[in-house]
């Protein structure tokens, strides 16, 4: 469902046991000869907020809709802020990844898997697209990537002979990536390293600082990161102010319109949501990802409407309208009903900024003319 094959971060709810069961918190980086701490790789349960949820979300298409009511637009400029320079490693890499396995290359890799979207974007922000020999299924987004070729996706297990075939000296699985089929893959005798299942911002930082190590791009990377803390702190700047905070409904399925999936409390819609100055309508949810009944949504009557669900279900604007039930919330009836681009906040990877920045000119408009 994800692009990143499921979405992300619902995910978390239809595989916080079957796929985060030995995961650890998000990856140690460090260069050989630089002691990796034990204790925050081995434990069985991840750290990283995965909600225990009891239902599996639905599977659904991943056809992007024509909608008659755009987000506006936002951008990821090149990386221009500075930090200190990060001197390559002169001998073998060695990093902990967020299964808490120890991984290790000769020298940084130059033929490169990757087994989720987010992956392929980290490599190609960090100037490392070249290095990319082969590419899941859902992997997009630069446009030029769909050149490389597929190894099919991870349902219901990943494609270990076609992975296999293109000799990688790197396999990039990501968090939602079956810790058994990391495993499969290593037996194999190949090289895999896998990045967190993000939870914050922070997360994201960390596997970029991670992947830009293992390619040789620490610099790239690090200045990449302070890029991206700098837009953050810039959207932080400007809703610091705001003396209103408008009720945000975001919605991640709608194959059950009279109960949608939404974004619950410590989601990472919900994280975004606060930064850009609004207030989650799934907040009154028990779980991080859920499904919400009319009726709650009716009661929360959102002032904004933002359609993930346009991504994955083809969710317009006008079909919102159309929902029996639904003419009676403030969003619909003044028009304030959006499709939105779930891939920018669904895929843990660099462009999570440029979703923050189009939430948050959804949300308060005025501060970003």
């Amino acid at each position: 469902m994800l692009r990143q094959p499921r979405h992300w971060m619902m995910t978390f709810a239809l595989a916080a046991c079957l796929v985060l069961a030995g995961c650890a918190s998000p990856a140690t980086v460090a260069l050989t000869g630089t002691p990796v701490p034990p204790a925050t790789v081995t434990a069985p349960a991840a750290t990283q907020a995965a909600p225990a949820a009891t239902a599996a979300a639905p599977v659904t298409a991943t056809t992007a809709a024509s909608t008659s009511t755009a987000a506006p637009t936002a951008t990821l400029p090149p990386p221009t802020a500075t930090t200190a320079a990060t001197t390559a490693a002169s001998g073998p890499i060695t990093l902990t990844d967020s299964l808490g396995r120890v991984v290790t290359l000769a020298a940084p890799a130059q033929h490169v898997v990757t087994l989720a979207p987010s992956n392929t974007e980290i490599l190609y922000a960090l100037g490392a697209g070249s290095v990319l020999a082969g590419r899941d299924d859902f992997s997009d987004y630069p446009p030029e990537v769909t050149q490389v070729p597929s190894i099919g996706n991870e349902s219901p297990h990943v494609n270990a002979e076609a992975i296999v075939a293109l000799h990688p000296d790197l396999v990039l699985a990501a968090g939602i990536t079956s810790p058994d089929d990391v495993a499969q893959l290593a037996k194999l005798g190949l090289t895999v390293y896998a990045t967190s299942n993000a939870a914050n911002l922070d997360d994201i930082y960390k596997d970029i600082q991670a992947v830009g190590v293992l390619v040789g791009k620490m610099d790239a990377a690090s200045k990449l990161v302070a890029s991206m803390q700098d837009q953050v702190a810039a959207v932080k700047a400007k809703t610091a102010s705001v003396t209103t905070h408008p009720v945000v409904y975001y919605e991640l399925d709608a194959t059950d319109p009279s109960k949608p999936w939404t974004a619950g409390p410590g989601s990472f819609v919900d994280q975004l949501i606060t930064l850009s100055g609004g207030t989650n309508a799934g907040d009154i949810a028990k779980d991080q990802y859920a499904q919400i009944s009319l009726e709650q949504l009716v009661s929360q009557n959102p002032d904004i409407i933002v359609l993930g669900s346009a991504t994955f279900g083809g969710q317009t604007p006008a079909m919102v309208a159309a929902r029996p039930g639904w003419q009676s919330i403030k969003a619909v009836k003044n028009n304030m009903v959006f499709a939105f681009d779930d891939n920018l906040v669904s895929r843990p990877g660099p462009r999570i900024i440029v979703g923050l920045e189009k939430l948050a000119a959804l949300i308060h408009p005025e501060l970003f003319k």
